[in-house]
């Protein structure tokens, strides 16, 4: 069964860009005869609120949304993503790093051997350290290089408009763009995006994953922790952003654009679809 998902952050206002890729998300599944899921990525303690959790559930039941029950709520499965982590440093594929942002600013300016690292790769000054020592407050990076040698040829298979088709995961990039990626930090239990998102995808059955364009590059690492961590690789269908007047992608900090806004302003859900260029929905499906 075709089974999708939208995974909004409880940090501020969801803006026409959420409410672009909830509707689509929900729209293909409604075609498909499928089901489209909820997931509450809330890891960040720091902003994360329970006004704006609650915010989000009204606003796409506003915007006509229904969706499978439980809520998956990241919060409450952090012990799931602390096994994966430990799963990966048993086969010796993670490591400890103390770098702060100006000591791998510092690391960049230097010569650097071999092919050239895209600009803010880490440099892998810590590489060499082993988990044995780990210090509270160490970030956890996966050793691209070593975790590389460990799967066999991946593929994408992408389905949106930019870049639809069969892609090979090409190695050689994934060290020089990406480079040694930050997986979490296990003392104060904060998992990264890529990590989560892997493991809650499957857990969740998801088969389509439905997402901006700008998360495109960070697909190819996602596929490798999918091969990593013996999990399914769903198809992914990235999307057109909505921009504002300026042409810049929206953030929550576009007030201007979120969704409660237009809502207090006598705005409808049509009206929504349309500026963001959706079709209406068909009755039959309401």
């Amino acid at each position: 069964m075709f089974r999708t998902r939208f995974a909004p952050s409880p940090t501020g206002p969801l803006h026409l860009g959420h409410a672009y890729s909830a509707l689509l998300a929900y729209d293909m599944a409604q075609a498909e005869h499928g089901q489209f899921l909820l997931r509450i990525e809330d890891t960040d303690t720091a902003r994360a609120r329970d006004h704006w959790e609650a915010q989000i559930y009204d606003d796409l039941r506003w915007l006509g949304l229904s969706w499978e029950t439980p809520v998956l709520r990241q919060s409450e499965h952090l012990e799931r993503y602390n096994a994966s982590l430990m799963q990966l440093a048993d086969r010796g594929l993670i490591y400890p790093c103390s770098c702060r942002r100006s000591d791998i600013r510092a690391a960049l300016s230097a010569p650097q051997e071999g092919a050239p690292l895209a600009p803010g790769v880490y440099p892998g000054t810590c590489r060499g350290r082993s988990m044995d020592s780990r210090q509270f407050g160490d970030a956890l990076r996966l050793d691209m290089a070593k975790a590389l040698q460990q799967v066999p040829e991946m593929r994408l298979i992408e389905t949106g408009l930019k870049h639809a088709g069969t892609h090979l995961v090409n190695p050689a990039q994934l060290i020089h763009e990406i480079g040694d990626p930050v997986l979490g930090r296990k003392e104060i239990e904060t998992p990264s995006y890529v990590l989560a998102a892997v493991i809650d995808d499957a857990a969740q059955e998801i088969t389509h994953v439905m997402r901006g364009e700008d998360l495109y590059q960070t697909t190819f690492l996602q596929v490798l922790l999918q091969h990593l961590l013996d999990l399914p690789t769903p198809i992914y269908h990235h999307h057109r952003l909505i921009r504002d007047e300026a042409g810049k992608r929206l953030a929550k900090r576009d007030d201007s654009k979120a969704v409660a806004k237009y809502r207090s302003e006598g705005a409808t859900p049509a009206d929504l679809r349309n500026l963001v260029g959706l079709p209406q929905p068909l009755a039959s499906s309401c």
